[in-house]
């Protein structure tokens, strides 16, 4: 294994769970295509997740075998990291107060930032802009 690649992933694993990793932080280290080369070779490796465009994770090892991260660490890492505001949908909410017993199929959270898909192993969390939903709430 690489000098990078150790590198990479002795960061990836001082985070916690969800925490997040970025090319831009390795730049000191190589230039950016060979981080981006290392990056694709540990995730076809199993080593790391690629969440979404230019985000990775560290998958976690259980008991039970590897794992992604909680939805909700991820979401945190996000947050803090971009200052964006990530909250859940509406059929999501009323499912955790209790309100409804039904549960969402789809995990849809609504951001202040721009509209994405973060893949969480087998599982798609869609992240739409607020605004979406605002106006789609007030057409009605």
């Amino acid at each position: 294994m690489s000098q990078l690649a150790q590198s990479i992933l002795s960061a990836a694993q001082a985070l916690p769970e969800g925490g997040l990793l970025s090319p831009k932080e390795f730049l000191h280290l190589a230039s950016r295509a060979a981080v981006d080369q290392t990056l694709t070779r540990l995730v076809k490796e199993g080593q790391l997740l690629r969440v979404g465009r230019g985000v990775y994770a560290l998958p976690l090892q259980s008991r039970f075998g590897v794992r992604p991260p909680d939805t909700q660490s991820v979401v945190q890492a996000m947050e803090s990291a971009s200052g964006e505001v990530i909250v859940a949908s509406g059929a999501a909410e009323a499912n955790a107060l209790g309100l409804t017993t039904q549960v969402p199929v789809r995990e849809v959270l609504l951001t202040s930032g721009r509209s994405r898909t973060l893949h969480l192993g087998n599982r798609a969390v869609e992240l739409q802009h607020a605004s979406r939903w605002l106006l789609a709430a007030g057409s009605g």
